[in-house]
């Protein structure tokens, strides 16, 4: 029995440079909430940009945000359920290295504030307008006022370079992600440990989840889920870890 449906976003719900949930998405969570099956938008994404997107269903359903660092109950504002607190210390030993890099931008994830010590301007316009979260500017990383939570490298040239820069030191202490064709992401969680504590919360078992998911940083989450769906476009080493994949999410849903 499937009582919760965790997707991705980009890649995911959101193909093809669409920056919009297709219509149908929503008609589908009206419906399947209905039949006492929940929908959770599961991202890397900010709260703010994650209830931007779903805001015909925003107060409905909870939120997995951050690639699991926080997770928000149905609400507006929803409650948090889940924070996982990075070390400051080494988190910002982390910031250093990423600044470092030539090509590369630094964010910082609060709890639901984006902090960005830009290079360029591009990069607020990155994260403010494209992703649609909300920001804060600061002279240096050490100024966050709040727990970080996840922090991310923009690689606007490509991740390969920073990756083979960052991964190496950094796996030892946080949890290290491709997050599409610019960012990496670290974190003290995944999206497999927002999922369990979502569960716990909700007081449902993960053989009750469906999970969508298309990159390297869906993996753990896809493991957790009693019924997990890769997309089609995923890379060749995803698709020959998980046989079970689809094209389109809305066609799952429909048949549910």
């Amino acid at each position: 029995m499937i009582r919760l449906i965790a997707s991705d976003i980009d890649g995911t719900l959101l193909q093809n440079g669409a920056t919009e949930i297709p219509p149908e998405i929503f008609d589908h969570i009206h419906r399947l909430e209905k039949k006492g099956i929940l929908f959770c938008p599961a991202s890397g994404r900010q709260y703010t940009s994650l209830r931007r997107l779903f805001a015909p269903v925003a107060d409905q359903i909870p939120f997995l945000c951050e690639n699991g660092a926080v997770v928000y109950g149905p609400g507006h504002p929803g409650p948090i359920l889940s924070k996982t607190v990075m070390d400051r210390r080494l988190s910002l030993e982390l910031c250093g290295d990423i600044l470092a890099l030539p090509e590369a931008e630094i964010l910082i994830s609060g709890a639901d504030v984006s902090y960005l010590c830009p290079k360029s301007p591009d990069l607020e316009d990155q994260v403010r307008w494209f992703l649609g979260n909300r920001t804060a500017i600061l002279p240096a990383p050490a100024d966050v006022p709040e727990d970080i939570i996840k922090v991310s490298a923009y690689c606007p040239t490509g991740i390969e370079d920073a990756r083979a820069a960052l991964f190496p030191k950094w796996n030892a202490h946080f949890q290290c992600a491709m997050a599409g064709p610019v960012w990496l992401d670290f974190t003290l969680a995944d999206k497999g440990l927002g999922l369990r504590r979502l569960c716990e919360a909700l007081d449902l078992r993960l053989e009750e989840v469906m999970a969508f998911g298309d990159n390297y940083n869906d993996v753990s989450m896809l493991e957790q889920a009693g019924y997990p769906y890769l997309m089609e476009s995923a890379a060749p080493e995803l698709r020959a870890r998980f046989p079970v994949r689809c094209r389109n999410v809305a066609e799952i849903l429909a048949g549910l």
